[in-house]
């Protein structure tokens, strides 16, 4: 489903702090898989993230979705694709504090419009799926970490994405719950959905439900382990 070619990201070009995050990427990303990107601070791999959502752009190199090349297309193309396709779950969760569950859910889904009753109840129903609809009205400060990150992956499906990434998802929780969250992206993936993850944790990486392992440093793939769960990938 993604194709990356020759990935390259600058920081700062021409000035003498110039840094280069990626060093040249060459990667597959199959669809209907959990794909993992693994490695220490400062591997590149959040940043590579960032390219593959069309959070940012690359300096140089290809990016194809479903075969085609979005790399050079114009920002507000991209911010379409973005919202349409990919479904995000940040470190941080990004939730805005002041707002409900609920609203927090919603959000997403303003700037492409329909029905706001339809929202309302799509909205519920996927805070009811991941066992929140006793919290949708709380603002989401005065939930528990574990109930922050639900919030979080409703937010990131309320426009039915192909694909889901999720940036470190288990770094600030503790083992119950990042068993709890390996549990939802199993039924995420058992969907259908693509999922796109980076993560140091070995109770991540070393799952039965991860298909691919990419491990990087330096801005480089030093190795790829797609060995794990090798039915014959959707096209």
């Amino acid at each position: 489903m993604i194709e990356l070619t020759d990935i390259r990201k600058a920081f700062n070009q021409g000035r003498e702090n110039e840094f280069h995050a990626l060093g040249g990427i060459d990667l597959q990303l199959p669809a209907q898989r959990v794909t993992a990107l693994r490695g220490p601070s400062g591997s590149g791999k959040t940043t590579l993230l960032s390219i593959i959502g069309c959070l940012s752009r690359p300096t140089s190199g290809r990016v194809r979705l479903k075969g085609q090349d979005i790399s050079g297309l114009p920002e507000r193309f991209l911010t379409d694709i973005r919202r349409q396709t990919f479904g995000f779950v940040f470190q941080q969760f990004n939730l805005i504090k002041g707002l409900s569950a609920l609203e927090n859910v919603m959000l997403p889904a303003y700037p492409l419009g329909g029905d706001w009753r339809e929202l309302h109840e799509k909205a519920q129903r996927l805070l009811g799926d991941l066992r929140l609809s006793h919290r949708r009205e709380a603002r989401v400060e005065w939930l528990s970490g574990g109930e922050q990150q639900r919030v979080a992956i409703a937010r990131a499906l309320i426009n039915d994405p192909e694909i889901i990434i999720a940036d470190e998802p288990t770094a600030n929780l503790d083992t119950a719950l990042s068993m709890e969250f390996m549990a939802i992206l199993e039924k995420l993936s058992a969907s259908g959905k693509t999922v796109i993850l980076t993560s140091h944790d070995p109770l991540v990486v070393d799952s039965s439900i991860v298909h691919q392992v990419v491990d990087m440093r330096d801005g480089r793939v030093v190795r790829q382990d797609t060995t794990r769960n090798t039915m014959e990938s959707p096209a």
